[in-house]
């Protein structure tokens, strides 16, 4: 498989994305799948595929098509490496493996490739980048930051839709628990801590 042209056109077709969900969204997620992919011995010629694939399609999350990114994401990757030099049965790994990461659709994948990926794309949810792609799609959406009245869902249920800091409780800070390897668990609980220490510090601020 010729990495850099499918590198080279996922960057073209990504230049359009939000900020969240860009090339550079791709590239840490690959550096994140890199180092689990290492310590699981995974097939690191599936994972990159599917890393620079996952995002091909990509809509925004007030779009109501956008809990069929995944899915159609998967499709389009059949689509692309049908023209590199890759196998039916690697076509169909690459593929289920992008069509089960997302968080939307409550899926557990059925490869380590696949579960690599969901690790390495959940991590880019978390730690300091997390807190930025958060208040990022927020910004983008016209979101408030927080609840003037419970900033901190200590009374109510969280609703993300509603408020930025919500998405933290409702999701971010759960992600831990739906790691699939070893590797993952570690790298999310470090991340998450750091997530926690900013909520302390706003709880200061506000």
């Amino acid at each position: 498989m010729e990495f850099k042209k499918l590198r080279s056109l996922v960057k073209n077709r990504l230049e359009q994305n939000d900020t969240a969900h860009d090339f550079e969204h791709v590239m840490r997620v690959l550096k994140n799948a890199t180092v689990i992919a290492k310590k699981e011995k995974a097939n690191i010629r599936i994972i990159t595929a599917a890393v620079l694939l996952h995002d091909i399609i990509s809509y925004q999350k007030s779009d109501p098509r956008s809990k069929n990114s995944a899915t159609e994401s998967a499709l389009e990757s059949k689509k692309i490496l049908k023209k590199y030099n890759c196998s039916q049965d690697e076509i169909d790994i690459i593929s289920d493996a992008i069509r089960d990461h997302s968080f939307s659709r409550g899926t557990t994948p059925k490869t380590i490739e696949g579960k690599i990926l969901q690790d390495a794309d959940r991590l880019d949810a978390l730690g300091a980048i997390g807190i930025a792609r958060t208040f990022s799609v927020s910004g983008a959406e016209k979101r408030p930051f927080y609840s003037n009245v419970d900033p901190f869902c200590k009374k109510r249920l969280p609703d993300d839709k509603s408020w930025t800091v919500d998405h933290f409780y409702k999701k971010l800070l759960l992600l831990e628990k739906t790691m699939n390897t070893d590797a993952g668990k570690i790298e999310a609980r470090k991340r998450i801590n750091v997530m926690k220490k900013f909520l302390d510090q706003l709880k200061k601020e506000i």
